[in-house]
């Protein structure tokens, strides 16, 4: 098949929510390349993601967010696990529903919270009240999430298998439109 036939897959959704677990797993189903963008702009400054904030501040990253998911969704074929704020920049959201199928992986509050509980690379989440802070979060982009996804799958389950199953199938009822 013409690579650039293969339609990029792109997850979107809030921190804990799975993207690069289930960004890794399913390029390995799918034989493609798999992307983190947090990842790669850390790759590309040489710095983490709270340096960069600490230094830069939130404008500062999503300016270098927004260089990398422009870069990386001209990519063909590839899977991209996007950060919690990608969508809070309206060229990404252009980007990533105009170039590829964005899947928003919603999960509840208390979930992302157990999932990212001992995370110390997460800067939004360096308060008294992490907890407040995700539902602030999600009530802010979980209209953004939706506005620029082809499909929603919940996270919830927990289950590899069934996540990725319904995963597979909005990406190829994404390819048959």
């Amino acid at each position: 098949m013409n690579e650039k036939a293969v339609t990029p897959l792109y997850l979107v959704g809030p921190m804990g929510a799975g993207k690069s677990t289930l960004g890794r797993h399913l390029a390995q189903v799918l034989d493609r390349p798999f992307y983190d963008s947090d990842r790669v702009i850390e790759e590309k400054t040489g710095a983490d993601i709270p340096w960069i904030f600490d230094v830069e501040g939130e404008d500062g990253f999503r300016r270098r967010e927004r260089d990398v998911i422009d870069e990386l969704t001209t990519l063909p074929g590839i899977v991209l696990a996007t950060g919690g704020g990608a969508v809070t920049v309206e060229d990404n959201r252009r980007h990533l529903h105009d170039r590829g199928c964005v899947i928003y992986l919603w999960t509840p509050v208390e979930l992302q919270l157990a999932r990212t509980r001992n995370d110390r690379n997460r800067p939004l989440l360096r308060t008294e009240d992490p907890k407040t802070r995700l539902r602030a979060l999600l009530e802010q982009r979980d209209p953004l999430y939706r506005d620029v996804a082809h499909a929603v799958v919940s996270t919830a389950s927990g289950n590899l298998k069934k996540v990725t199953d319904q995963i597979l199938g909005c990406l190829a009822e994404h390819a048959n439109r």
